[in-house]
């Protein structure tokens, strides 16, 4: 089989922000936090920015109110331009950033860097922090004092972090006065950011206090290889008795049907929407919140998965393999499917050219009931900003406003691409090709990405077919996701406690499928979590909810 090179899972990990599963945003580090009220019930609420669309291409596949992105089959021939005059005052801007990346060359040496540098009229000093490192380095940050604080700070949604909203309320600047309602036309690309962002983003004390950075709904996603699973039976409407066949059959000698990572559940999250389980938190009727570990869908899902790995459909290393690690199996065919983020696609695709041909795979259905989605968190973490003056908080939201811009911009191109005849050049199609120096100086070693961004489009460079199928899997996928009730709300147990007891049932439900565990065993950890904050936190959730309607 063909070996997959490190740049090649790298590029992928960065694509699709993939990490641990998404947790509470707004409610994460140690250190001199404070202790401030960061709930947002019985407080006067800001209004959410007024969303207004930048100025862009107009797609080839139209997007939907319900979810399904907007399609582009060809690179754009005339780009637009968003941001009419620079929006730096040539100052330096220290900036702080997760990536997924190889360490970028210094910014003496580094072309891409110097050019979005004069673009936005600044210099910037950028510390980047490898994802398998980014809890240890903002847990030293955090701790810090507060002039050593960057500018601009991305806040990873991949992890965790201990009273992050408390810490955020103390040390970042409140942008409420600079954002909310119509205040944010002053920066029209931040406008052009949709609703639903921010609102999954979520305040702190009433206040809006960072920039989200906008996520399709369709989430964590099983990806096939679509050959093998159509050779082992793969078919319309499936159900989960025809998954599990499937599954089998794809598994011979060391190839395995089912592939997943180390903290992924045996990609709990797939199979329990499929069972239409809750993903995470549900909300009923009255406006009661409840959590999936109390519901019996979720808890059949764990019993299916079980059987799964009892009939050797996954790879014996699935509680031990690091996400780039299945990356590798997948794309060499060791294994024919992986969880991952839906926005695998943009590296999954050019990467697998020649291998195999990746697919997003339709929920199976469970007991004559259609199988759910699941649907992302619509922030994949946000943006704050040091405590500063007026001015200077003006200029970097402007900066910000500039790396937002949308696809079919000018801008949006120099921040993917580079400089054309440097970074880049242009296909028969307009279509940028990187360069070899493109391929080491570009946006995944450099993560502008990850400090602000337009909306999310479907785009495959010289992959129409891709696209379409991409649009038509959404049409079909978008209307049955199932969405975490918790995104966007705060609750002080969960800040205080939630790591703790998250770490209680994954690990539990993780032991159950490798056969470590019994059902029963199940139970008592459901009734462990409850009585030691899970009910507290269902409360303080409810409580939260009805403040925020």
């Amino acid at each position: 089989m063909p070996r997959m090179s490190r740049r090649t899972v790298l590029r992928t990990m960065a694509a699709t922000g993939a990490a641990a599963a998404v947790p509470s945003l707004l409610t994460a580090c140690s250190g001199s936090s404070g202790g401030g009220d960061v709930s947002n019930a019985g407080k006067k609420l800001a209004a959410w920015p007024s969303y207004k669309t930048a100025p862009g291409a107009k797609p080839d596949l139209a997007p939907t109110e319900a979810g399904v992105q907007a399609g582009y089959t060809s690179y754009p021939a005339d780009l637009t331009t968003t941001v009419k005059r620079t929006p730096g005052d040539g100052s330096t801007i220290r900036v702080m950033s997760v990536t997924f990346g190889t360490p970028p060359k210094p910014a003496a040496e580094n072309q891409y860097w110097r050019a979005v540098e004069k673009a936005l009229g600044v210099k910037i000093e950028f510390t980047v922090i490898p994802q398998a490192d980014y809890q240890k380095k903002m847990a030293t940050v955090m701790a810090g004092e507060a002039d050593s604080f960057p500018d601009i700070v991305n806040m990873f949604s991949g992890y965790l972090l201990p009273r992050e909203a408390q810490f955020v309320q103390k040390r970042a600047q409140d942008l409420t006065p600079y954002l909310s309602g119509d205040a944010i036309h002053d920066y029209p690309n931040l406008a052009g950011i949709p609703t639903h962002a921010w609102r999954d983003m979520g305040r702190i004390g009433g206040q809006i206090y960072g920039i989200p950075l906008e996520r399709p709904v369709t989430g964590s996603t099983l990806w096939l290889n679509e050959g093998m699973f159509t050779a082992a039976g793969m078919k319309e409407g499936w159900t989960s008795e025809d998954f599990a066949a499937v599954a089998r059959k794809a598994t011979h000698g060391k190839t395995y049907g089912l592939g997943a990572a180390s903290g992924s559940l045996f990609c709990n999250a797939v199979h329990s929407a499929a069972h239409n389980a809750p993903q995470g938190w549900a909300v009923d009727k009255n406006g009661v919140i409840s959590s999936a570990y109390t519901d019996e869908r979720h808890k059949a899902a764990v019993a299916f998965q079980a059987e799964l790995r009892k009939a050797g459909s996954y790879h014996p290393d699935a509680t031990s393999l690091s996400s780039p690690d299945l990356n590798t199996l997948f794309l060499n065919g060791t294994v024919g499917s992986m969880q991952n983020g839906f926005g695998a696609y943009t590296a999954l695709y050019p990467d697998s050219k020649g291998l195999l041909t990746p697919a997003p795979a339709v929920p199976y259905n469970v007991d004559g009931m259609p199988g759910g989605a699941v649907a992302a968190r619509r922030s994949f973490g946000y943006t704050i900003l040091k405590k500063a003056k007026k001015e200077r908080i003006e200029m970097l939201l402007r900066v910000l406003d500039y790396l937002a811009a949308p696809f079919g911009s000018k801008e949006w191109e120099l921040l993917q691409f580079g400089s054309e005849g440097v970074h880049f050049n242009r296909g028969k199609d307009s279509t940028p090709q990187r360069t070899k120096l493109g391929e080491v100086e570009n946006i995944t070693n450099l993560p502008f990405r990850y400090l602000a961004e337009g909306p999310q489009v479907l785009f495959v460079p010289g992959r129409p077919e891709a696209v379409r199928a991409l649009h038509a899997w959404q049409q079909k996928v978008v209307p049955v996701t199932i969405r975490n009730a918790g995104f966007g709300l705060v609750s002080a147990t969960d800040v205080a406690q939630g790591t703790t007891l998250r770490a209680l049932m994954d690990d539990t439900v993780t032991a159950v499928i490798a056969g470590r565990s019994s059902m029963a065993d199940y139970d008592a950890a459901v009734k462990k979590w409850r009585n030691r904050g899970g009910d507290r936190i269902a409360e303080e959730f409810t409580k939260e909810l009805a403040a925020n309607s």
